[in-house]
């Protein structure tokens, strides 16, 4: 967990320059000019358990003019932390109808082990101007007691081993091939990308690459890569995992769901999620029979056979007149049609997003039409806005994604030779 200290600042002064141009000097400090509170967010107004992400909004209000600034935190020796995006200031408007400043910082938190805790007060240091002369204050926040709770249910939990203990407002997956594993035969390669992300967590706290194995594949394990959103509402943590696979008997192979516990801190159950089941080959016939010519035929037909087989081959390589055609897999439509059908915004996105890591082109289509951009635009408002928004019609926009989009090659430039034979 990386945690970032408050320190004394010299470079914000030059950013709050206007701020503080804005707030009028008092002659001297009178009792609620400088306020500091603490709020502690907790999950369902429940005591959490331990590994169990609380937010804490540190916020500042103050009518004095500020030249410098520093928090000063306490310990946290029970805790791990870290401090979710920079400090904001802004101007407040007072109860008393006059202008301030406000003072805002968010730090995530996350017990060791159950028990009951006191988190002690938080210290903005101000250096402020006391008619007309440099005073250093201290601004206290009140104490905040903070019982972190025993689990109690009969199996998994924050100090089981397995299996691992996910808790998250959210949790979604997405699982995308390529090319599709049923048209994979002996000795070929695909590749498998699942993205895990979960709402209200960050990054370090989602689990390590699931196990995939079954008879008769090889696995290839690739890089796992983790990334934490910070988004008004809390951080969203996002991980992807990826094997390259390939079978090893020509017979169809069964992979088996792979189960996903997590713990819904909301509703403060037990939840399950799933990284879907999937067979290796089998679906598709053999298509080098269907090609062949038939047997006695002609010279001529052959050939003529031929010619159309290479012509639709330089289509389907983006040189004919009707360029390459993208579409995203069957697999990928179906989970959008899924999760537009459940009528869940969560879901869906994390499948668009899934989609686009998949199929980067497609992804650089969508977004340069605008109508797209726009769509995509307010799914992710409704999903990300800490007021949330009215999400786009997921059916319609699963039938957009689900489109086959055209790509047409470039023009070839002019050549500057002149015919051989002449002018043309």
């Amino acid at each position: 967990m990386v945690s970032l200290s408050g320190s004394r600042r010299l470079a914000p002064l030059a950013l709050l320059a206007p701020l503080l141009a804005a707030a009028p000097a008092r002659a001297e400090i009178e009792p609620g000019d400088l306020t500091l509170t603490v709020t502690a967010e907790r999950n369902g107004n429940a005591a959490p358990f331990a590994r169990e992400m609380v937010l804490l909004r540190i916020h500042g209000l103050y009518r004095q003019q500020i030249l410098l600034e520093e928090v000063v935190q306490p310990t946290l020796a029970n805790f791990s932390w870290t401090q979710l995006g920079r400090d904001g200031w802004s101007k407040a408007r007072l109860p008393d109808g006059q202008v301030g400043l406000a003072f805002d910082r968010t730090i995530a938190i996350f017990p060791h082990h159950a028990g009951d805790f006191t988190l002690e007060p938080f210290i903005h240091r101000l250096t402020v101007n006391d008619a007309g002369t440099r005073r250093v204050v201290d601004v206290r926040s009140e104490p905040i007691s903070f019982p972190v709770a025993r689990w109690t249910q009969g199996s998994g939990g924050p100090d089981a081993k397995e299996p691992w203990w996910l808790p998250a407002r959210d949790v979604t997956v997405t699982d995308s091939w390529s090319p599709d594993p049923e048209t994979v035969k002996l000795g070929e390669t695909t590749r498998r990308i699942v993205t895990v992300e979960a709402q209200g967590m960050v990054a370090e706290g989602l689990p390590p690459r699931p196990v995939m194995r079954t008879r008769g594949i090889l696995t290839f394990a690739g890089p796992v890569t983790r990334e934490t959103i910070i988004t008004p509402s809390g951080p969203v943590a996002r991980a992807t995992y990826q094997w390259d696979v390939r079978p090893g008997v020509p017979e169809v192979i069964p992979l088996e769901a792979i189960s996903i516990p997590w713990f819904d801190t909301v509703s403060r159950t037990m939840r399950e999620t799933e990284i879907p089941a999937r067979q290796i080959g089998g679906g598709l016939v053999d298509r080098d029979g269907g090609l062949a010519p038939p047997q006695g035929a002609s010279p001529l037909v052959a050939a003529a056979a031929g010619l159309a087989a290479f012509g639709l081959g330089l289509v389907l390589l983006g040189f004919g007149p009707g360029g390459t055609r993208l579409r995203l897999p069957a697999s990928r439509r179906r989970a959008l049609k899924r999760a537009a059908e459940a009528g869940d915004p969560a879901a869906f996105r994390a499948e668009v997003s899934g989609a686009m890591q998949a199929e980067p082109e497609l992804a650089a289509i969508w977004r340069a039409d605008p109508e797209m951009a726009a769509r995509l635009a307010a799914l992710d408002r409704a999903v990300y806005a800490p007021s949330g928004g009215a999400a786009p019609d997921l059916a319609d926009l699963a039938r957009r994604l689900g489109r086959g989009r055209r790509i047409r090659p470039a023009a070839a430039p002019a050549s500057r030779l002149k015919p051989l034979d002449g002018p043309a």
